[in-house]
């Protein structure tokens, strides 16, 4: 029996699908108004950059197109590998629920509920029971080091106490993308400071953090800068892929 000296295949790499890919997308309005003219971006799993611009620039709504919140008027959108384009509004709302977690700059927290069911009702369209909600609440507190501040309603926590439990009910959802939509924006320095560093440590532990902003500052922090002026992307600064996760 004569065995081969060949070498056997090589397997080839899977490399995961972008958390993000956009081709070509813009966003009319009517009035001749262009928010969004050709823009293609890819986010690689476990990056963490930042969407940065002036005022008018067309940063918020790449965050809507990149959130699903809102369709482009032309182009291809994909979100963990979904083409959103070909999907129903009961499909987009589940992908929103199991990929994409949200941080807003004015927290949108529910004054007459406690830091415990702030977090917990936003799983309430995830399908998950009541006792798991909470469980996975008050794990995400803990996480941003809120596990004091369980039962505290939104008039009893500081302005950063209170992003940080619209952080954590973004991630109670584990998600593979959170978006950060001027988190620092309602902040004093210290607190915007706290949660630029939780970010950072989101990121480090495998999330893939995008942050909006028009604060050159919080930007050049990040390792990834894209700069938007007039609806287009003028750099890309670096232009780097993660490791997959």
């Amino acid at each position: 029996m004569t065995l081969s000296t060949s070498a056997p295949p090589v397997p080839a790499v899977v490399r995961p699908a972008p958390v993000v890919e956009l081709r070509d997308v813009t966003k009319s309005y009517a009035g001749g108004v262009h928010a969004l003219r050709g823009v293609s971006l890819t986010v690689e799993a476990g990056e963490l950059l930042a969407i940065v611009g002036p005022s008018g620039s067309g940063k918020s709504t790449m965050l809507h197109v990149i959130g699903t919140l809102d369709a482009p008027t032309a182009g291809t959108v994909r979100v963990a590998g979904y083409d959103v384009g070909r999907l129903s509004d009961a499909q987009l709302s589940a992908l929103r629920s199991r990929h994409i977690g949200f941080v807003f700059q004015h927290f949108q927290l529910a004054a007459g509920r406690d830091a415990v069911d702030n977090v917990a009702d936003g799983l309430l369209y995830a399908g998950v029971a009541r006792k798991e909600r909470r469980d996975r609440a008050r794990a995400a507190l803990e996480r941003v080091r809120l596990g004091h501040r369980l039962d505290h309603r939104p008039a009893e926590l500081s302005g950063g106490e209170k992003q940080r439990v619209a952080i954590a009910r973004a991630l109670a959802g584990e998600p593979d993308l959170l978006l950060a939509d001027e988190p620092t924006g309602a902040l004093d320095t210290a607190s915007g400071e706290v949660v630029m560093e939780l970010l950072h440590e989101l990121n480090a532990a495998g999330t893939t953090v995008c942050v909006i902003t028009h604060d050159n500052e919080i930007a050049d922090s990040l390792p990834r800068r894209v700069r938007f002026r007039d609806g287009e992307i003028v750099s890309d600064f670096p232009a780097q892929q993660a490791s997959p996760r």
